[in-house]
């Protein structure tokens, strides 16, 4: 069983990281380098526009800081980001795989919404993406909410989905509300350095790209996992007439 999630986990994670990494460096990549040019321009020149009255929290840079040089290390750098967080996700879904397996390998595709539904859209609806020069509430708040806001959706999608009794499905469509109601913590005031036409294009860009990567990843999961094991691949297979 270990080896057979290990192995699942392991070249889904890499074939999604790929996947996922190449969408970014065509889509998500060229807008973050744009938005990096209003950041880095002199203040004079770049206003930051803002949603309400009063002046935007300046973000605070460390001079000494590394950061990867436009080109191959920052091509690098993502890869290797995209790869850890892909094996650990798949890891995850090979897991729920041991405990209901797949019935075709299409129904990955369904796991792989789910898991998109937990750990982007729902959170992105209280903190959507942000491009560089973007205010932005204190750091650990909007990570406490991001984490409840991921295990909330992930309870509640469960009773919605396989849970028999009504009341079940009920506390679950409130369990999925929970986080909402309370409310993602917010900056004092919403301003950005780039134009907001760039923020929506990056928004757009940041959600389909994650889908895609998510629904390939159940894909790719589902058949591997199937693969592994001969009866559920067998059950697969076309009957010979």
């Amino acid at each position: 069983m270990f080896k057979r999630i290990a192995q699942t986990a392991g070249f889904t994670g890499l074939l999604a990281a790929l996947l996922l990494t190449l969408l970014q460096s065509l889509w998500v990549a060229p807008l973050i380098l744009q938005a990096e040019t209003y950041e880095k321009a002199p203040a004079a020149q770049v206003q930051p526009h803002d949603h309400a009255e009063g002046a935007m929290p300046g973000h605070v840079h460390d001079a000494q800081a590394w950061e990867p040089e436009d080109g191959w290390q920052r091509v690098l750098s993502t890869t290797g980001g995209n790869l850890v967080v892909a094996v650990g996700f798949a890891l995850m879904l090979a897991a729920l795989y041991t405990l209901r397996a797949p019935g075709r390998t299409s129904q990955g595709a369904l796991w792989g919404l789910a898991g998109f539904a937990v750990f982007v859209l729902a959170p992105t609806l209280g903190l959507p993406p942000e491009l560089p020069g973007t205010a932005a509430a204190d750091l650990t708040q909007r990570q406490l909410w991001w984490i409840g806001t991921a295990a909330s959706t992930a309870v509640a999608l469960a009773l919605l989905v396989f849970a028999q009794s009504w009341m079940l499905k009920v506390l679950g469509v409130a369990i999925l509300l929970v986080p909402h109601v309370i409310g993602a913590p917010q900056p004092q005031v919403h301003a950005s350095l780039a134009p907001e036409a760039l923020e929506s294009q990056f928004k757009i860009a940041s959600l389909l790209t994650n889908a895609v990567f998510w629904v390939a990843m159940g894909v790719i999961s589902a058949w591997l996992f199937r693969r592994n094991n001969p009866e559920l691949h067998a059950s697969e297979l076309p009957h010979a007439a």
